[in-house]
């Protein structure tokens, strides 16, 4: 008999909301048109557009006519990082970036340099947090365009001091873009920045639907081609009846957050407290108090991560992680070797609305038989 599987991934995708499965739904309908077009089914297209793009601007706290649709958060990561720097070439073509931004920031900066340009990577603390210090003088460095500061790590749960990096920002004159993935629909977004992206499979929304916000004021110029769609931000036809599930979703997601970061935040101090005591050799990593409420990391010594992942899914639980040989560059987590923390047997765990208190007991009760039987296997006993 295979156990009911438990999903603990949220923080590369949300199971799809309920809300969100509705508007999709009723959006292909109605939402299969153009909406640049002026025939009847056009304006009803276009009609859902604005209505989402209201929706979702409102639910954020910005303007409607500042946030634009893309095909994924990675596009709006790239047009945040490349257009913010196109937009200021005249300031310089300097990067200050933290050492833990998301892979896809981390590739624009290497587009970006390829092409002539300068990135500086900014120390993080063992907890995953910039180091101030180091972020003030980086900025205020003469010729940086842009900084980007990632608002919560994706990998560790971090929640980066965005007000106080984006002051220091202002003080030099350089624009903040925050890459909001694992905040939007989940926490208050922070204040102080002028660009900002998210994803809606994050929050729960379908996969393929990113939102690049640019402030009034901000410079910013599209590094692709010309296309007059979404404010010229983002080239081609977006996918209306995704973004019509998007936003609802957003704002349903938004709504529930508080309560849902009530019910989430003990269970994940249930499995920081009990992984630390249960499992030995084993280090809980990300800073235990500023931290998203539904994400925790640990690293376990003496395992190959991909054998505790597959060790785990063949117990039906399906978690991430940032260890070495979970990907085909056989190299640890960025993120996890700039905090200087142990990347081997890394496991990432993160809640969402439908994880039940069952679900995190059965995890906890079946992790460490697993670990120890790994260690096992390995040769590595008496621990």
């Amino acid at each position: 008999m295979s156990a009911n599987p438990v999903y603990l991934d949220a923080a590369t995708a949300a199971p799809l909301h309920p809300v969100a499965r509705q508007a999709l739904l009723a959006a292909l309908d109605d939402g299969w048109a153009d909406p640049a077009r002026l025939y009847g089914q056009a304006r009803r297209a276009r009609q859902l557009l604005d209505a989402a793009r209201e929706a979702a601007a409102q639910t954020l706290g910005v303007r409607a006519d500042e946030l634009s649709f893309t095909p994924s958060g990675t596009a709006a990561a790239h047009a945040a990082v490349l257009g913010g720097l196109s937009g200021r070439r005249r300031a310089g073509a300097a990067l200050v970036h933290s050492a833990i931004e998301h892979s896809a920031v981390l590739h624009a900066a290497e587009r970006h340099v390829a092409g002539g340009g300068d990135a500086v990577g900014v120390p993080v603390d063992r907890l995953g947090r910039v180091d101030l210090d180091a972020w003030a003088a980086a900025v205020a460095a003469p010729g940086v365009a842009l900084a980007a500061l990632i608002g919560a790590s994706h990998e560790v749960g971090t929640v980066q001091p965005v007000p106080a990096a984006a002051e220091l920002c202002a003080e030099a004159g350089v624009p903040l873009y925050v890459d909001a993935a694992q905040l939007a629909g989940r926490a208050p977004l922070p204040a102080g920045w002028s660009v900002l992206s998210a994803s809606a499979h994050k929050w729960g929304g379908p996969p393929g639907v990113g939102l690049l916000v640019v402030r009034k004021g901000t410079r910013w110029e599209s590094p692709f081609p010309a296309d007059e769609r979404e404010s010229g931000r983002t080239p081609g036809v977006v996918n209306l009846p995704a973004v019509v599930a998007a936003a609802a979703s957003l704002r349903a997601a938004a709504a529930d957050a508080a309560a849902e970061a009530a019910r989430l935040g003990p269970l994940v101090d249930r499995i920081r407290a009990r992984v630390a005591a249960e499992v030995p050799d084993v280090e809980v990593v990300g800073d235990p108090v500023d931290r998203l409420p539904h994400l925790v990391t640990f690293s376990c010594l003496y395992v190959d991560g991909e054998a505790l992942l597959h060790a785990l899914d063949r117990r039906a639980f399906a978690v991430s992680s940032g260890s070495s040989c979970t990907s085909s560059t056989l190299r640890p987590s960025h993120v996890l070797e700039a905090m200087g923390v142990l990347s081997h047997g890394n496991v990432r765990v993160s809640l969402h609305r439908e994880t039940t208190e069952a679900d995190v007991d059965r995890f906890l009760a079946e992790l460490p038989g697993i670990v120890a039987d790994l260690r096992a296997e390995a040769g590595v006993t008496g621990l």
